[in-house]
């Protein structure tokens, strides 16, 4: 993991007093609520329905157990005992008092956290694939590019106050795990004809009142080259960007605006004209970083462990966890471990502080220290002996965090929707639970098989609904909640954007909806199609029929 250096620790410091000092002009009245906005926004503080809302950042999903437990100290001292994981592999608090958010800002920074550009027209926390340098089928690990974004991104006084929020992903993996394709700017790094390790580039992709798939703009980047693509493509989005009109204002409607090969000629003519060696690093900065994200120490193993065999026979719930939460690693005789936090009937994302500790102790003893927040809202560790595993497995199960359904009918997306946000139009989480009870039985989810449904409650799409299998979208309708479904969404390597099935359907009946969905799949599908093979083979007319004629 990236350790802050003396600039980061004073940079981070100072921003906490300067934010106190706001905080208690606002709390006096010497500030309005108006002109303390912009500057809680650029501290990741919201003002929801009920309370306020703080976004703490977790730059690439990385945590340490000394992070995790800081942050259930604080939902426990501060909120109501529990956070919220986001799809920016960030953390929400929803219940923080304004006058106590300095003080918590103070002690994230006792352990290298904090929450600036988490809100804003800013380049917004970067995320990566949680399985960076575990991944088996990466071919080089992406974190400390998305450390040098970071970096460079942090008050960038030319890309401070941008049209618009922006999002950069980073994926070391032909296959997406981060969902490159949803981003302002996707990076995938790929190897060319050379075998040079270099960068796809993929600009203008994003959910919204407009879901876009991203553009590739350049199929092959030198490393080396970066950061000077990367600010030649913010120049020509804060040039042309609208300022007029937030719905408009996103980078993906000027890259459709104008096209993508134009888009393109002008991103590289302005390459072209930087400075590239002021811009680019020099190489012993790249050292500097990636010296912090050498593998860790692991042992030396034989990949199959008898133990962990004799247990997978022997048990079968275990046989049946492993199978769905744990991923092959690079070294041998390790493995990843994803944690769900997605139990049958819970709230999508939510963690207690008793469970964030759990992880926390578990990190230490048994994944070298490591923690990763995936966009999916789950959790991993990413480095765990497979003779540990049914260890693991116990102790997770004592904290009700060992629910076998990563990627299964369960394992749903939601955003807070009406229950917190102030934008939301209809409410997320009570219609994912109605799903998740519905779906719950674990023999049935394992019939479904692979299978992601997610929840947005508005137009914002923060539930990223448009890249479910199954997209659901809360609106307002005469005063009533309804929710219109999208099918064929997907964010993996083969992006693409649901479609809409048809009107809409109310709060009582959209889970029945849901589930004659379900039921048509299981029923058409063939030689074992996971649903989206199905969908894309059949198309949408099966499930409209199916379901229009139920309801």
């Amino acid at each position: 993991m990236y350790r802050y250096d003396e600039f980061d620790t004073t940079f981070v410091r100072q921003r906490v007093d300067q934010f106190r000092d706001q905080v208690n002009r606002r709390v006096s009245g010497e500030l309005t609520e108006e002109q303390f906005r912009p500057l809680r926004l650029m501290n990741g503080l919201y003002l929801q329905l009920h309370a306020y809302m703080l976004r703490v950042a977790v730059p690439y999903g990385t945590l340490n157990a000394a992070q995790m437990r800081k942050l259930a100290f604080i939902a426990d001292k501060y909120d109501k005992g529990y956070g919220h994981f986001t799809t920016r592999q960030n953390i929400q608090y929803n219940w923080p008092k304004l006058p106590d958010v300095p003080d918590i800002l103070d002690h994230l920074a006792d352990v290298e956290m904090h929450a600036i550009q988490t809100s804003g027209n800013c380049i917004r926390n970067v995320t990566a694939d949680q399985w960076s340098g575990a991944a088996a089928d990466e071919v080089e690990d992406p974190r400390p590019y998305a450390e040098l974004m970071r970096q460079w991104s942090s008050l960038h006084p030319e890309f401070s106050f941008l049209p618009r929020k922006f999002k950069i992903a980073v994926t070391g993996a032909q296959a997406d795990r981060a969902a490159i394709a949803y981003h302002d700017i996707g990076l995938r790094l790929k190897k060319n004809g050379s075998d040079e390790i270099g960068f796809e580039v993929l600009v203008g992709g994003g959910m919204g009142r407009t879901p876009m798939i991203a553009a590739r703009i350049r199929d092959w980047l030198p490393k080396q080259e970066l950061l000077a693509y990367l600010e030649a493509i913010m120049r020509v989005y804060n040039l042309h960007g609208r300022r007029d009109n937030k719905y408009k204002a996103r980078i993906k409607i000027l890259v459709h605006e104008l096209g993508a090969e134009e888009f393109t000629s002008q991103v590289e003519e302005e390459y072209t004209r930087i400075d590239a060696p002021r811009v680019m690093p020099p190489a012993q900065e790249l050292e500097r970083i990636a010296a912090y994200f050498a593998p860790p120490a692991f042992d030396d193993l034989q990949d199959d462990s008898p133990k962990f065999m004799q247990h997978e026979e022997e048990d079968a719930a275990f046989a049946q966890w492993v199978e769905r939460n744990v991923a092959a690693h690079k070294q041998r005789g390790y493995a990843i471990v994803n944690v769900s936090l997605k139990p049958v009937g819970g709230v999508p994302g939510d963690a207690s502080s008793d469970q964030m500790r759990a992880v926390a102790d578990l990190a230490e003893q048994l994944s070298l220290d490591e923690i990763r927040v995936t966009h999916e809202q789950n959790l991993v560790l990413p480095h765990v002996r497979k003779q540990d595993l049914y260890r693991l497995w116990q102790e997770l199960k004592k904290h009700e965090l060992a629910d076998a359904n990563i990627g299964l009918a369960t394992d749903i997306i939601a955003c807070p929707g009406l229950d917190y946000c102030a934008l939301a139009t209809a409410r997320s989480i009570p219609i994912s639970q109605d799903i998740s009870n519905r779906l719950g039985d674990i023999a049935r989810q394992r019939e479904i098989g692979d299978l992601k449904i997610k929840i947005s409650g508005c137009i914002n799409a923060c539930g990223h609904h448009h890249a479910g299998h199954i997209g659901i979208l809360g609106l307002e309708k005469r005063g009533q909640e309804y929710y219109q479904i999208t099918l064929g969404g997907s964010g993996d390597e083969r992006a693409s954007v649901g479609e809409i099935i048809g009107p809409g359907f109310s709060s009582e009946t959209v889970t029945d909806a849901v589930e004659t969905i379900v039921d048509t799949y299981v029923g058409l599908r063939q030689n074992g199609e996971t649903f989206i093979e199905a969908y894309r083979r059949v198309g949408p007319d099966p499930f409209k029929e199916a379901v229009y004629a139920a309801h």
